[in-house]
């Protein structure tokens, strides 16, 4: 029996359908939850709807490397991406030589494995990077006043109704409840939740935060406050993190 937490879910990227279900019978009979897909659209899918909390991915799939999987989630910016940039990564490949594996580690996979491989020498590996991670605190929720943010599953709640924003909507208000009483510059809410690389023109933002302060502020509440010349901030007020919500049995 694992030692690992039961609860853990692993992510397999392997397209070998011999070596996907060798690893999914001893993965599952250790105690791990288990997440399957056979190609990198599907792996990188799952990565952002599923948040698995250790992928195993294979180097060769069939549309495309595994290190294009790898080089996404680690350029992922968890805000306005749903994929955890730090989920831990293990390749899986049958190239051993040492260019492989250091043009692994230098797309950011947290250990690389190569075929053929012991299975309980793989499994000590997970537990290693499991305990390591503390089995990998998901994102938890956010609470400024009546306001919560579920940063997992993407919802916000104020008095707990649920309010409709969109991704960008959504990002914004994550971003400014993560530090609640801080003001973030513009600059740097342009370039975290739209990429750009310089200032340029501000009515982006600033129709964005003017949209998600009405939606926020109907029931007199005063959210997404400007502070002129500078940014936004959200309120002036701690926020509390709470602890994600168990899984469903």
């Amino acid at each position: 029996m694992s030692s690992a937490d039961p609860a853990a879910t692993i992510l397999l990227v392997e397209d070998d359908a011999p070596t996907r279900t060798f690893l999914a019978d001893n993965l599952t009979a250790d105690g791990y939850e288990l997440l399957v897909a056979d190609c990198a659209r599907d792996g990188l899918r799952l990565l952002e709807t599923k948040f698995p909390d250790v992928a195993l991915v294979d180097l060769g799939l069939p549309d495309g490397s595994g290190l294009d999987i790898v080089r996404r989630v680690r350029a992922s910016d968890g805000v306005a991406s749903r994929i955890d940039p730090a989920v831990p990564l293990v390749v899986l490949s049958g190239r051993a030589g040492e260019l492989d594996r250091l043009r692994g580690f230098e797309r950011g996979c947290d250990d690389y494995v190569c075929k053929p491989f012991s299975y309980p020498e793989l499994r000590a590996r997970v537990e290693a990077l499991l305990r390591r991670a503390d089995v990998r605190r998901r994102p938890g929720r956010l609470r400024v006043g009546e306001l919560e943010v579920d940063a997992v599953a993407r919802v916000v709640r104020l008095r707990g109704a649920p309010v409709e924003l969109s991704q960008k909507e959504f990002a914004l208000v994550r971003t400014l409840a993560s530090d609640p009483t801080r003001v973030f510059t513009k600059d740097e809410l342009l370039r975290t939740i739209w990429g750009f690389r310089t200032l340029g023109s501000t009515r982006t933002l600033d129709s964005h935060a003017c949209r998600l302060r009405h939606k926020l502020g109907r029931g007199g509440d005063r959210f997404v406050v400007n502070v002129w010349g500078v940014g936004y901030r959200l309120v002036d007020g701690p926020s509390t993190e709470l602890a994600a919500p168990e899984p469903s049995p």
